[in-house]
């Protein structure tokens, strides 16, 4: 198979979607590797690794998707891309289409096949290639949430963890899955109180054995959000319906009860926000604030930070990758289940039942 890798074009996305290492894992099983110029740079990957790994430069994105057969990227196809998507061709990325009525217009119109690595799931209802690009938003939200806090940011002037005869702050956490319980980690191990919210009792259960116990589980309801947010000085959004665009749990009614200068981080912006007064915003530009609320709604976190994110994603989805170049698309999703559920647009027909829900679209079951 001939495989592309573009460089991003997302604003201050420094990723890239493989490593020298994985291009060399497809390049030896004789596969042909297109590289965009420069795709590396800024995870610390320059040309020459992937020369030595076997890969072909090209100078432009534009040759990129005109000779792959399948393009791998780390971010959704921007605008300035959706021309350059062909019928046929197998698109392998982070989509979040529930998000992005354009996006998905634009992939049906293209004709394409979309496998979305945030839809890909396994035996355990897990999520293998979300979850690192999850534990890395999850800990940077911690890192993030207390600079904001700092006062020159705007913040409230409070040190996340206190010092001794000082009360250290208060985080809370909606969601506990992949990103919270890494945000969870973080806070506890900083010295912050920790409340962490979810409907999932077995989820409590298990995190309430493991983490520390300047951690709380709570139970979610509107109540329990609304009373931990008059006292929270850090708010975490983390919550995920798989395919689906994220629920508001937190109202624009809700920010008059907190106190000014608390910092709100919403990690689900990818998938529309589940703060009310969210907006996406760019590590150009990432902070905004809302009746004395500040929000930091960047939405491709761990872009912050290529150098670990590019080599924690390309171990995660060189194995799919592999499967898709052996196989083809249709061979490795009849072949692996866990591949079908990465499968969100195919031949202009919106596969993925939450895509089509959220966006009041028609959905078309896949019968294989």
């Amino acid at each position: 198979m001939i495989i592309g890798i573009p460089k991003e074009i997302k604003v201050q996305e420094g990723r890239v979607a493989m490593t020298p290492d994985g291009v060399m894992e497809l390049t030896r099983k004789g596969h042909k590797v297109y590289v965009q110029k420069n795709a590396g740079a800024e995870s610390n990957l320059p040309d020459e690794r992937y020369l030595q790994a076997g890969a072909l430069l090209v100078d432009t994105i534009e040759e990129v998707y005109t000779l792959a057969d399948m393009i791998v990227k780390v971010k959704e196809p921007l605008e300035s891309e959706y021309r350059l998507i062909r019928k046929g061709q197998v698109v392998f990325t982070y989509f979040h289409f529930a998000s992005n009525k354009r996006l998905t217009e634009a992939m049906i119109e293209s004709g394409s096949v979309c496998i979305a690595y945030e839809t890909v799931m396994d035996s355990h209802r897990a999520l293998p290639l979300l979850t690192p690009m999850s534990e890395i938003a999850g800990r940077l939200s911690l890192q993030q949430g207390a600079k904001y806090l700092e006062k020159p940011q705007g913040g409230k002037g409070i040190l996340l963890g206190g010092v001794p005869g000082v009360h250290p702050a208060e985080v809370v956490i909606i969601g506990a899955g992949v990103v919270g319980h890494n945000a969870a980690q973080m806070a506890a191990g900083m010295g912050a109180n920790v409340k962490i919210l979810d409907i999932n009792l077995n989820r409590l259960r298990y995190l309430s054995e493991i983490l520390p116990p300047n951690v709380k589980t709570l139970y979610s309801t509107e109540m329990s959000i609304r009373e931990s947010l008059k006292t929270a000085d850090l708010v975490i959004g983390a919550t995920l319906v798989v395919g689906a665009r994220a629920p508001h749990l937190v109202t624009r009614e809700m920010l008059k009860e907190m106190s000014p200068g608390t910092v709100m981080i919403d990690v689900s912006v990818d998938q529309g926000g589940c703060f009310e007064t969210t907006h996406p915003t760019t590590h150009a530009d990432p902070i905004y604030e809302v009746d004395g609320i500040i929000h930091y709604c960047v939405a491709n976190i761990p872009g912050a930070v290529p150098i670990t994110s590019t080599r924690a994603l390309t171990n995660a989805t060189l194995p799919y990758v592999i499967r898709l170049a052996e196989n083809g698309w249709e061979k490795a999703c009849r072949q692996y289940e866990d591949l079908r559920y990465g499968l969100n647009i195919l031949h202009g027909d919106v596969v993925f039942k939450n895509v089509a829900d959220s966006l009041h679209l028609p959905y078309k079951a896949i019968r294989w």
